[in-house]
C-alpha cells in the first residue's frame, strides 16, 4: 500500500483510497494509480498492486492513450493564439495535398470533420508506426465517412493530421514542440513519447482466468500526436490545473475554458455527453465533467475535471480492459467534492470603482422583464435575469462603453451603453436588444415604440 495525503481531511483520503482499491481488485488491474488535484495541486496520490518497482507511484509511467489528443490540441490553440491559423480555416490552407484539405480545424479538434475512425490496415496501436509512415498510409483511399460538420465521430486519424500540421508550420517533429512549448513549461519532466523507469509494463488479462499475456508497446509514428505519450499521475495532476486554470505560458484561463465548451453536434441519445476543442465532456449527477479517456494494449488512462468544483480525479492503469478508469475517475472528483465542498474565495471590495460604471449598476429592464447588472472586478459586467430562468452572462470591457460576452446566450455579443447628448445613459444595446431604467421607458428608443397611453388597467371586456 502506499499513499500520500495533503489538506484532505482522514475519512476522504481513506475512501479515495477504498475507491481505487475496488477498481484495481474487481478490475483485475495488475497495478493501478490514481491522483485528485484540487485548488491547482494535488492533494491526494495513491497505488495499488505492483509494477516497475514495487509498489507503483505517482511516479511511475503509464501509457495515457488518447489523452495524447489533448496535448496535440493544446499545441494547435498555441499555433491559433499567434495567429498562425482561424480555427474555422480549412486543413488545405496550412497542411496542403491531405486529400481532406476542404475540413476545417476546429472539426479535426472536435471530431467532426467526417473522417474514418481508424487508420487502414492491420490493427495500428499492435503494430509497428513503419507501417503508416505518412499521411496517404493513415487515412487510406476513402478517408470520408459522414458530411464535415454534421456528426460527431470520433477520428484517430483526424489527430493524426493535427500532429501534421503543427510539424509543418512549426518546421519540427511534433514531440519536440510538445517538449518546447507545453511538457517544459508545466514542468512535465516525466512525460515523453518513449518510457523511461520506472514504468509499468503492459498486460492483457485473461477474461475467464488469473493469468496474464505481455502486450506489445509500439512506437505509433504518424500517428503518434492520436496516442503516443507515457506519463505519470504527477505530471498528469500538473496538466489538469493547467486545464482547469491555465498558464500563460502555454496557454490563458480564457482559451483553457475555451476548450471545454461543446464544438461539436452529440450523438443521437448522447445529450448528457460531448466534446470540446479536444476535450471530452460529459455530465453526471447534475456535474460537467470534462477531460480524456485513453487506451492502448495493456493500458488505460483518464482525466476527468469538474471545472466549478476545482477538482481533478484521475485513473491509470496497466491491463488492457478490466477496471472501469473512467468511472473511478469521475467518482474521485464526486467524492472529493461532495465531502468536503470548494470553499469560495473570502469577499473583498473593488480596488477602486468608476462613478461612470457604478452608474450602470442596479436593475434594468428588457420590455417588461428585470435584470440586474452588477460590476465586477477589472471593469467587467454581469447581467442576472431576475425573474426565474433567464440569459445571465458576464462581459468583458473593450473599450470605453463597451463590453464583450463571455458566456451564455450574449458570448460574443455587443453591449453598449447609449448616453444622451448630456452624458447621462439613455440605455443599453445588447446585440439590438434595448435594456431600459423603466420596463418599457417611453423616453427610450424602445424597438416598435412605446404606446403614448402608457401602463393601464386591463380593458372591460365587449358588452354582451
Amino acid at each position: 500500500m502506499t499513499a500520500s495525503f495533503e489538506d484532505l481531511l482522514p475519512e476522504t483520503a481513506r475512501a479515495l483510497y477504498h475507491r481505487i482499491a475496488v477498481a484495481q481488485a474487481e478490475g483485475r488491474a495488475p497495478s493501478l494509480v490514481a491522483a485528485v488535484v484540487r485548488g491547482g495541486r494535488t492533494v491526494w496520490s495513491g497505488g495499488r498492486g505492483t509494477a516497475a518497482e514495487g509498489t507503483p507511484g505517482d511516479r511511475t509511467q503509464y501509457r495515457v492513450g488518447s489523452i495524447t489528443k489533448v496535448f496535440t490540441a493544446v499545441l494547435v490553440l498555441r499555433l491559433r493564439e499567434e495567429g498562425l491559423i482561424g480555427l474555422d480555416d480549412p486543413l488545405g490552407r496550412h497542411l496542403p495535398d491531405t486529400g481532406v484539405g476542404e475540413v476545417t480545424i476546429a472539426q479535426l479538434l472536435s471530431h467532426s470533420a467526417g473522417l474514418t475512425a481508424e487508420p487502414p490496415g492491420p490493427w495500428w496501436e499492435r503494430t509497428p508506426g513503419e507501417l503508416r509512415p505518412g499521411l496517404p498510409d493513415v487515412l487510406g483511399d476513402r478517408p470520408v465517412l459522414h458530411p464535415a460538420g454534421r456528426v460527431h465521430h470520433y477520428s484517430n486519424p483526424g489527430y493524426a493530421l493535427l500532429g501534421s500540421l503543427v510539424e509543418h508550420l512549426r518546421g519540427e517533429p511534433w514531440e519536440k514542440v510538445l517538449l518546447q512549448e507545453v511538457l517544459e513549461p508545466l514542468g512535465m519532466t516525466r512525460t515523453g513519447v518513449r518510457p523511461r523507469a520506472p514504468y509499468a509494463r503492459g498486460w492483457a488479462v485473461h477474461p475467464w482466468a488469473d493469468v496474464m499475456l505481455p502486450e506489445p508497446a509500439e512506437d505509433l509514428g504518424t500517428m503518434a500526436p492520436a496516442g503516443q505519450l507515457w506519463s505519470t499521475a504527477a505530471d498528469l495532476s500538473r496538466f489538469a490545473a493547467f486545464l482547469m486554470r491555465g498558464d500563460e505560458r502555454v496557454l490563458g484561463a480564457e482559451t483553457v475554458a475555451e476548450m471545454r465548451r461543446p464544438a461539436a453536434v452529440p450523438l443521437p441519445g448522447g445529450w448528457d455527453g460531448g466534446y470540446g476543442l479536444g476535450l471530452q465532456l460529459f455530465r453526471r449527477n447534475g456535474r460537467a465533467f470534462c477531460g480524456h479517456t485513453g487506451s492502448l494494449p495493456g493500458y488505460l488512462a483518464t482525466l476527468w475535471m469538474s471545472a466549478e468544483d476545482d477538482v481533478a480525479g484521475l485513473v491509470l492503469a496497466n491491463v488492457t480492459s478490466g477496471p472501469a478508469v473512467g468511472q473511478t475517475s469521475a467518482d474521485l472528483v464526486e467524492i472529493v467534492a461532495q465531502r468536503e465542498p470548494r470553499i469560495p474565495e473570502p469577499w473583498q471590495p473593488l480596488p477602486e470603482a468608476d462613478p461612470a460604471l457604478l452608474e450602470l449598476t442596479g436593475p434594468w429592464y428588457w420590455g417588461p422583464t428585470p435584470f440586474a447588472l452588477r460590476l465586477l472586478p477589472g471593469r467587467g459586467l454581469e447581467l442576472t435575469a431576475l425573474a426565474g430562468a433567464g440569459r445571465t452572462s458576464r462581459f468583458r470591457a473593450v473599450q470605453d462603453g463597451v463590453w464583450t460576452g463571455l458566456d451564455g446566450y450574449y458570448l460574443g455579443e455587443k453591449l453598449r451603453a447609449v448616453r444622451r447628448p448630456d452624458g447621462s445613459v439613455s440605455h443599453l444595446d445588447l446585440g439590438t436588444f434595448v435594456f431600459t431604467r423603466e420596463p418599457y421607458e417611453a423616453s427610450a428608443p424602445v424597438p416598435g415604440g412605446v404606446d403614448q397611453q402608457g401602463w393601464r388597467p386591463a380593458e372591460p371586456g365587449p358588452a354582451r
